[in-house]
């Protein structure tokens, strides 16, 4: 049977028959139907019976729904409703607009609105720049999408796509202390996309881009970095590809390997993929092989790459190698999964080289078990929480734009990335370091304050920031 999780986490409330043994009844039946309870509430006694809510984790929806059917069976019980947990997290949103200062007197509305605000905003139309210092944008950025790569489900479209986006916008402020809006358009047309954020950014210090179907989000990226004076980061490719820099470097330093030295394997050349294997070489990385749906990526087939794919050829394949991912594995020491699941077999992972390193980030299903792999790795690393070593871009883009909002800087360039993956791998000591514990929690509150020390440090050095406080402080307008 699946494991359970708390995504699938259900309330199921009940009428029971008010006589000894009715709760353990309950509680057993729910455990051999294979639910993981926790916790049983008594919500009223009647003179009937007593209705009491259990809150019990599952491994799908179905799987709620036979417990569900299983303890309406039972003599004395009566199920009243089964409740989404996960639903009810996501009742009228999980985010919300709240003012910093009172408007509880006249004084309070004179300042904070007319007629105080007209010298604000005249103050802002003599220099632009003061609108930092001024307003919302020195701690807020817009998590923009069209909704066309939604997690691992596809094109939705810009309503399905707003639960993640508010997510998204939870860790923002939760990591980070960055105010994050969803922006969600109604539109795939990379040009309309590129024209509406270049219209809104001046609310923003800066723009994260999500969940945009490749290869369109690079044309995208590349036009608003351009285009914009503020940093645009796209964190399908950039927030993957730094903490899997990061993971890559921990890795290393546990099995002694050089990365100038080692064959990596990077199967998925979309967003995430393209950017891991030119984050990777900028890192020193010198024999990469990219694989796509068709096979290894190689100038042979130059003529049906798209112009992305094509763009990694000068720093991968030095053997000009063709072939299927079972030839590519031969003799690898790294292989990177951002594909689909179970494209990686056992047999493949056997002709890898001693002391092998598989990062199968396919989610929620890896490109290959873990359970399957990590007797015959030296090292597994997945995108789930519920295996070791999670490779989970929430200790990039919080720290990173923590760091990217407090020096203002204009952009993101390549330095910044990789200050950042160093960043994040030596919040690990070297002594701490293990086969099971190579990349930092997500919960450590070290890393995004790391991150973003490096990121303003990093954009000081590279003249891409316009401010260099030695501190965050209060705001003083003068």
């Amino acid at each position: 049977m699946l494991s359970t999780s708390p995504s699938y986490s259900f309330t199921i409330r009940i009428k029971a028959t008010n006589k000894p043994g009715m709760v353990g009844l309950i509680t057993s039946t729910i455990g051999e139907m294979g639910g993981d309870i926790g916790a049983v509430d008594i919500v009223s006694s009647e003179k009937d019976g007593v209705i009491r809510d259990y809150t019990l984790n599952s491994n799908g929806v179905k799987h709620a729904e036979r417990i569900g059917d299983a303890l309406g069976e039972l003599d004395g019980i009566e199920v009243k409703h089964i409740s989404d947990r996960t639903f009810l997290v996501h009742l009228g949103g999980k985010i919300s607009i709240e003012n910093k200062i009172p408007l509880n007197t006249r004084a309070d509305l004179s300042m904070a609105y007319t007629p105080g605000v007209a010298r604000i905003c005249e103050e802002i139309a003599k220099n632009k720049e003061t609108a930092y210092k001024l307003t919302i944008k020195r701690n807020t950025i817009a998590i923009v999408t069209d909704g066309s790569a939604v997690l691992g489900l596809g094109n939705l479209g810009p309503e399905a796509a707003l639960p993640v986006m508010e997510g998204k916008a939870m860790l923002f402020k939760s990591f980070g202390n960055v105010n994050a809006f969803p922006i969600c358009l109604n539109t795939n047309d990379p040009q309309e996309i590129i024209e509406t954020v270049e219209r809104i950014s001046p609310v923003f210090g800066g723009i994260n881009l999500e969940d945009i179907s490749s290869p369109r989000c690079f044309e995208i990226e590349r036009a608003l970095t351009k285009s914009l004076d503020i940093p645009v980061f796209h964190d399908d490719q950039h927030g993957t590809s730094v903490v899997v820099l990061a993971g890559i470097i921990n890795a290393l330093k546990v099995i002694d390997k050089k990365i100038e030295d080692v064959k990596i394997v990077i199967c998925g050349m979309g967003a995430a993929g393209i950017a891991c294997t030119k984050l990777l070489s900028s890192a020193g990385a010198k024999n990469i092989l990219g694989l796509d749906s068709t096979g290894i990526v190689s100038k042979g087939r130059l003529k049906k790459l798209n112009t992305e794919k094509q763009s990694i050829l000068e720093i991968t394949n030095p053997g000009n190698e063709d072939g299927t991912i079972s030839d590519a594995m031969k003799g690898a020491d790294i292989f990177i999964g951002v594909s689909s699941p179970d494209v990686l077999t056992l047999d493949m992972v056997k002709t890898m080289n001693e002391d092998a390193i598989v990062f199968a980030l396919s989610n929620p299903d890896p490109e290959i078990s873990p359970e399957i792999a990590a007797p015959h790795v030296r090292i597994m690393a997945t995108g789930r929480s519920d295996y070791p070593n999670q490779i989970n871009n929430v200790l990039c883009f919080p720290g990173l734009f923590r760091g990217l909002l407090d020096s203002n800087a204009r952009l993101i360039n390549k330095e910044m990335q990789l200050a950042a993956s160093n960043a994040i791998a030596t919040t690990i000591a070297d002594d701490q370091l293990s086969e099971d514990y190579i990349i930092p929690s997500v919960f450590d509150e070290r890393v995004s304050k790391r991150v973003a020390k490096a990121v303003m440090a990093v954009a000081a050095e590279t003249s891409a920031a316009r401010r260099t406080p030695k501190k965050r402080q209060t705001l003083n307008p003068k």
